[in-house]
């Protein structure tokens, strides 16, 4: 079947801060939703799910990536710049600090730059590009890897239309907010090309701070026959931004949110990768998909100070030179205005990273002594290079200098897994096994001589997944996995004596259980529960991380999720359509059953920031910082038969911690009122906080 259409659209978007924005679009078409022909798009059981473009993001105009995942339960998502470039993505309680904790998919494959050896995130496609995401919890995890504790999220790139498509979309709003997405496609049985590209620009949520990007993605498909299908896609990511990190607790009362005492901060990003699937249908029921993937990435990131206020220039090659660079902090700590001007210093932060793999999935569907069942085993192998560089410029904007770290990192991961899922009936049952064989190499190139480190990790890693449906309105559902995640090259390698360093990887027991049900028409209903209780969890401190030292210790995440969608017009057959629709995670459990210690590097000596060995503050039974109780998305909203729609969300975050210590604020710190770490903004309660938008459209 063939369709033909073209969509223009024009849209006035306003552009806030990441707390709050109104929304109001101009004028609309709807645009064609393509039915699915990729092999790679899986289906997810237990309390995994998926978000579509045309029903859950596009009516509501989400901005960004942040407000897309909020609609799901069991995420936390923490804004950071306003555009969701650097999002902080976690499941269940986990830190969310640059979504180290979390798995980035696309389309099935490993979308981070270095999941293995480094998961930070430091830029995030538009939410515009993807035609649906995938929120991958509990035993479906095992299948992907290496990240298998919380949570995955599997971005699933456009179809390529049957017949001619194309859309163009124009937005703009406050704060010299552009944007330009467009979209041309199309197809027949035989072939198919996708291109889409989009552009966003505008000033940031504090002063001085600027973003400009660039998103260009191209897809082709070639049918070879009944028997063969290629797929290629290859994307472009560029960012050039003023971007810097937070302020004091003084500078936030003297001078606002929107205050940034570092205009001079620069960061810039380029990103190409490749994909390239081949699938091979052996028969009806067997499949061989093999893909192919590879990435690059660079990030040079300029600024004149590190993650934390409490950093003293002092330590600094070049700027403890300088004694303007040196008396900053205590000038920021007090609250003053500074001049960055005046400290001759800048540092960069240069990386450059390369990814790429193969990994070869075998499916297959049987009838055995009477019963059905489904196989699939897969495995991957996995190669990451990572180039870093840090200099320390003799200017506030210099843009090179001497280089005080140059360091090479490598990562060789091979992974396989094997499931079955027996059919009895309304009753499924699919255990499993996941393998990770992991090593490591570093070479420090500023030591001379070089000095060179590795190390290895072997694990197994079982799970069993269980459905039972009574009726098709209900689905009950149990699941049990162990979870895993790697540690870094830079935790695991000795940077001085290039020895091991005694780390094992995160691992935990998950378990999830809860069901799926569609009582009546109209409503829909999601319910888990869920439990993580960690062997070994990696700390996170603060959120620039580098205050606390690498450590680990035994944690216990426990909590309930609920999904609820209300249709007034189809329970009660009406042309007018009230709706309702809550997202609400509860958390009550989120804490340390261990106090976590410090690891000791190759010479045994453990970090002076840790006395006893431990890291400053924990103690079992205190809560794990950036693991608020209660997170809600809830949307209210009304449809008229004219095609108007009005609709109202309110998203709430209840408090949270800071610190493993639990202070009520930095002036508790054991340290002292006056203290840096008091005055830092990084330590204390954080307060509930609630985000409301307001969105009206009308469909012509």
């Amino acid at each position: 079947m063939k369709k033909k259409w073209i969509s223009l659209a024009l849209s006035l978007w306003p552009a806030l801060s990441s707390y709050s924005h109104a929304k109001e679009q101009l004028s609309e078409l709807s645009t064609l939703v393509v039915e699915s022909q990729n092999p790679t798009q899986s289906s997810l059981g237990g309390s995994s799910q998926t978000l579509d473009w045309s029903q859950d993001f596009y009516p509501a105009h989400v901005f960004n990536v942040n407000e897309a995942l909020r609609k799901a339960p069991g995420i936390y998502v923490r804004d950071e710049e306003g555009f969701g470039i650097r999002p902080n993505i976690a499941f269940r309680g986990l830190n969310p600090f640059r979504s180290t904790k979390t798995l980035f998919l696309e389309d099935g494959l490993p979308w981070n730059f270095a999941p293995y050896g480094d998961n930070d995130i430091y830029y995030h496609p538009p939410i515009e590009r993807y035609q649906a995401v995938e929120i991958i919890k509990g035993p479906d995890l095992n299948r992907f890897g290496p990240q298998t504790i919380g949570g995955a999220v599997n971005y699933l790139t456009p179809e390529i239309p049957m017949g001619f498509a194309g859309e163009i979309n124009f937005t703009g709003g406050t704060r010299d907010y552009k944007a330009g997405h467009a979209r041309l496609g199309g197809g027949n049985e035989t072939a198919g090309l996708l291109l889409d590209y989009v552009h966003k620009e505008g000033l940031g949520s504090r002063r001085e701070t600027f973003v400009a990007l660039d998103d260009v993605f191209w897809k082709t498909r070639l049918n070879l026959g009944q028997a063969h299908t290629l797929q290629f896609h290859a994307d472009y990511y560029r960012e050039d931004s003023q971007s810097t990190f937070g302020l004091t607790e003084a500078e936030w009362r003297h001078f606002g949110p929107r205050y940034n005492p570092f205009p001079n901060d620069e960061f810039a990003t380029h990103r190409w990768s490749v994909a390239a699937t081949h699938q091979w249908r052996l028969s009806d029921r067997w499949f061989l998909t093999t893909r192919f993937y590879w990435s690059r990435f660079h990030r040079d990131f300029w600024r004149q100070m590190n993650q934390q206020p409490t950093d003293d220039y002092a330590k600094f090659a070049v700027a403890a030179r300088d004694p303007d660079c040196v008396n900053l902090r205590n000038l920021r700590m007090l609250g003053e205005r500074i001049d960055v001007n005046a400290c001759d210093f800048s540092r960069g932060r240069l990386r450059k990273y390369e990814t790429w793999g193969i990994t070869p999935v075998f499916h297959a569907n049987y009838q055995l002594f009477g019963f059905a069942g489904e196989l699939e085993t897969g495995f991957r192998a996995h190669f990451e290079d990572q180039d870093r560089r840090t200099e320390d410029g003799a200017a506030p904007r210099a843009r090179n200098g001497e280089p005080v770290e140059i360091n090479k990192r490598y990562a060789d991961a091979y992974a396989g897994y094997f499931q079955n899922k027996f059919l009895f009936g309304d009753l499924s049952l699919t255990p499993g096994v996941r393998v990770e064989a992991i090593d490591y190499r570093r070479i420090n190139r500023l030591s001379s001589p070089n000095v060179r480190g590795d190390f290895s990790l072997t694990k197994p890693l079982p799970s069993l997944a269980i459905s039972y449906t009574p009726w098709p309105e209900l689905e009950l559902f149990f699941g049990l996995h162990r979870g895993f995640a790697p540690p870094r090259v830079e935790d695991a390698v000795d940077n001085l004596a290039g020895g091991p360093i005694e780390i094992d990887a995160e691992l935990s027991w998950n378990y999830e259980f809860g069901l799926h049900a569609r009582p009546i028409s109209g409503v829909k209903l999601d319910l888990s529960y869920f439990r993580m209780d960690f062997d070994s969890l990696t700390a996170v401190g603060t959120v620039g991380g580098n205050d606390t030292p690498v450590a680990q210790g035994k944690a216990l995440f426990q909590g309930m999720e609920l999904g609820v969608r209300l249709e007034a017009a189809e329970m009660f057959n009406w042309s007018h359509n009230f709706y309702l629709q809550l997202a609400y995670t509860w958390i009550p459990t989120a804490d340390a059953e261990s106090a976590f210690r410090c690891l000791p590097q190759t010479n045994g000596i453990i970090s002076p920031a840790c006395p006893n060995g431990l890291v400053f503050g924990s103690s079992p039974g205190n809560r794990l910082p950036y693991a608020p109780e209660h997170l809600v998305t809830a949307t209210v909203g009304y449809t008229h038969p004219t095609g108007l729609d009005l609709r109202f969300e309110t998203v709430v975050v209840s408090e949270q911690f800071g610190d493993f210590m639990n202070l009520k604020s930095g002036a508790y710190h054991p340290n002292g009122p006056s203290s840096a770490e008091a005055l830092s903004g990084q330590y204390g309660r954080i307060p509930t906080y609630a985000v409301v938008n307001v969105d009206y459209r009308f469909h012509l």
